[in-house]
């Protein structure tokens, strides 16, 4: 089920959204200010955001940069061709004024949903976990799992190509240019810690040590034994 995070102050008009949404099969949340939006994409990723620009706290300007990598179509009173253009401009996926025709407004979140999956909108998925390279953010079961920026790197590499061995002369050439701090000696700990991350945020022991070779993204449900490999042991390091 889609997403959708409805960002509005107005009781009545985040009402009418929700229900509309949730009437064509969406799943909605809800936002009264800029700050408890942020705390909602701290909880879960929403596929698609419909955002006011008059909103306490953190105004709708200042909230979209904090946006990245979600479509978003500002719902707003503002008519005038200078600020619709700026937000156009500045990551907004459409622009809809305020009072608007509900049947087209439900037209247009369809149409961004389309787009961003014919796009894939670059996102890497593994069972539960889900790797946005645009925000990169790492998230399991929809929450936000906070990893260093080596963690991050190996983890996407990993789920770039789940079935395929990572050796350790791979992650160390490819990542290793970026994150200098990944190094031979200390590789063993950098994935130590990023699976106790990954286990820690209900995404089960998903990183298998193929013994003597590397790593890979281990098979089947979180938390089960991977098929073919063992599966990472809980506190153990890396082979």
């Amino acid at each position: 089920m889609r997403h959708i995070l409805v960002i509005d102050d107005d009781i009545h008009v985040g009402d009418l959204l929700q229900e509309a949404l949730e009437r064509e099969g969406y799943r909605v949340s809800r936002a009264y200010s800029g700050t408890e939006a942020l705390m909602a994409l701290d909880r879960a990723r929403p596929d698609l955001i419909l955002l006011d620009l008059t909103l306490p706290g953190l105004s709708g300007e200042e909230l979209l940069p904090r946006l990245a990598g979600i479509p978003v179509i500002v719902v707003s009173a503002r008519a005038d061709v200078d600020s619709k253009t700026a937000l156009l401009l500045g990551g907004a996926a459409d622009y809809v004024t305020k009072p608007f025709v509900l049947r087209e407004l439900l037209a247009r979140v369809a149409v961004r949903l389309r787009e961003a999956a014919a796009r894939g909108d670059g996102a890497l998925t593994f069972q539960n976990l889900r790797l946005d390279p645009d925000a990169r953010s790492v998230r399991a079961d929809g929450a936000e799992v906070r990893l260093t920026r080596t963690e991050y790197a190996i983890l996407k590499l990993l789920m770039a190509s789940p079935a395929q061995v990572a050796t350790k002369s791979r992650l160390l050439d490819e990542i290793g240019q970026d994150t200098p701090d990944c190094t031979e000696s200390s590789l063993k700990t950098h994935i130590s810690n990023l699976r106790k991350k990954l286990r820690d945020a209900g995404a089960g022991d998903c990183i298998e040590s193929v013994w003597g070779i590397g790593f890979k993204m281990a098979a089947g449900h979180p938390g089960a034994k991977p098929v073919g490999g063992e599966p990472c042991r809980k506190g153990g390091a890396a082979e």
